[in-house]
């Protein structure tokens, strides 16, 4: 890879590590978080410290350790001593990290976002921990992308393992976030606002770092503190939008919603004293990005999607487009856009390794070879990157691909055909032979994708 090449990509990936860094969660914590004197500021709140008894945290998340660390940090160790302080955090296991006062409780393996029996237990715990508190207390909720899977507590009747087989039904039929969460907060006793209706706190200040594009506070963690709005009929409509209604769990879940008394307390009462702030997003990701683009001297333009996205295959699509046209343009040039398309899973026996953003790039990169057989390097001078800013692509070790001169040559010289990595969701294989995975390990955040489009080519050239 020549010079050019090689700084296209130093730059593509610095761009898209600020983006990251500005939504570091202990950071967010800090910035949200303060004691002035007796007060403990949280947001535009303020809580009188003289008149709590007692503190506990709970919540989950991936970006739950980095959330509990700046908590602890921004409380002090004087009043984690005088107001008791205790919590429990479910996180992925590779997310663990030391902390004082807050257990970090390892709810799932790395990269597998499904719920199991240790997420379980520790949901349970939670909900013991709220239930045991008094009118003097004060809770605190952190809360961030993959709660929803890392927070599991199943209504009556309902066992894990049909959990897990719902979550692989609906994900592998390509289900956006909203649908997730609409059906999971009725298998819940914590999710669709249960979380706040048990608790017993005389206040509960609940922080989150949003996953979901437009911050719907309902669907960020399935709401565990949040009024929900949804019902089994909605649920329901779900697996017939999907077209999986007739599986076998989603046959058994639909009759157990129509039949279980937990469906009774689908409108759990959230109480007055609780409330919710939103601490990090999306569009702040994407603007750091762009603020760190133009410093490095890009034309740049940003855009954080305001609703749900479609296939990541059509955003791939459109971002390669949108690369072209930058580079006809001239000079160096950058887009910045952030979001959350779907991807629909081929069947299991054919199935290779991949995630959203990886398939995303591929569909790009493929785009621009079979439109361009007269150019001898599609992406010349270009690059297309795309990263999940909780460092986690799908069930693999990436964050994300890049495609740029350097894989297209690899691609051709190993004679690597994308279609037929696309067709089996194996974006992760084409591109580890390819040298264009992005590779992190846990960022202790979670604002869905961030996305990178560079060029640097003369005009007219």
């Amino acid at each position: 890879m020549n010079h050019d090449a090689d700084k296209l990509r130093e730059d593509a990936i610095g761009i898209w590590q600020a983006g990251v860094d500005a939504v570091r969660s202990e950071q967010l914590i800090t910035q949200y978080v303060a004691l002035q004197g007796d007060q403990l500021c949280i947001g535009e709140d303020v809580v009188s410290l003289k008149a709590v008894r007692k503190i506990v945290v709970v919540g989950a998340g991936k970006a739950g350790a980095g959330m509990a660390v700046g908590l602890e940090a921004a409380l002090g160790k004087d009043v984690m001593l005088e107001k008791h302080v205790q919590g429990l955090v479910n996180v992925p296991a590779d997310c663990c990290r030391p902390t004082e006062r807050i257990v970090l409780h390892p709810a799932r393996p790395a990269g597998i976002n499904e719920p199991t029996t240790e997420g379980v237990s520790g949901a349970e715990e939670m909900l013991r921990m709220v239930g045991s508190l008094g009118p003097e207390d004060l809770c605190v909720c952190l809360l961030s992308g993959g709660a929803s899977a890392l927070l599991p507590a199943p209504i009556s009747g309902l066992t894990l393992e049909d959990k897990q087989q719902v979550t692989r039904l609906l994900s592998s039929a390509g289900a956006n976030i909203q649908q997730l969460n609409t059906v999971r907060k009725q298998l819940s006793r914590v999710k669709g606002g249960r979380l706040a209706s048990a608790c017993r706190a005389g206040m509960m200040k609940t922080l989150i770092i949003s996953d979901v594009i437009g911050d719907p506070l309902e669907t960020i963690a399935s709401g565990p503190t949040v009024k929900n709005t949804t019902t089994p009929s909605d649920a329901a409509a779900v697996f017939d939008e999907l077209g999986v209604r007739n599986s076998p769990v989603a046959t058994h879940v639909v009759r157990l919603l129509g039949e279980s008394n937990d469906v009774v307390q689908m409108h759990a009462s959230i109480p007055n004293n609780t409330s919710n702030i939103v601490i990090g997003n999306n569009e702040l990701a994407v603007k750091a990005a762009g603020i760190e683009a133009r410093r490095r001297g890009y034309l740049t333009e940003t855009r954080s999607a305001a609703q749900l996205e479609g296939p990541a295959e059509e955003v791939g699509i459109d971002l390669a487009s949108a690369a072209l046209q930058l580079r006809n343009r001239g000079g160096s040039r950058c887009l910045v856009t952030g979001g959350e398309p779907t991807v629909q899973l081929v069947e299991e026996s054919r199935r290779g390794r991949g995630g959203r953003n990886q398939q995303l790039v591929l569909a790009g990169l493929h785009s621009r070879i079979s439109a361009g057989q007269t150019d001898t390097d599609p992406f010349a001078s270009t690059i297309l990157l795309s990263g999940g800013t909780d460092g986690e692509d799908g069930p693999t070790d990436a964050a994300g691909a890049l495609a740029d001169t350097q894989v297209v040559g690899n691609a051709r010289l190993r004679g690597l055909n994308p279609v037929e990595y696309l067709k089996r969701n194996d974006a992760y294989s084409f591109f580890a032979e390819t040298g264009g995975l992005i590779v992190t390990g846990p960022t202790h955040t979670n604002v869905c994708d961030v996305r990178v489009v560079l060029t640097d080519h003369p005009a007219g050239s």
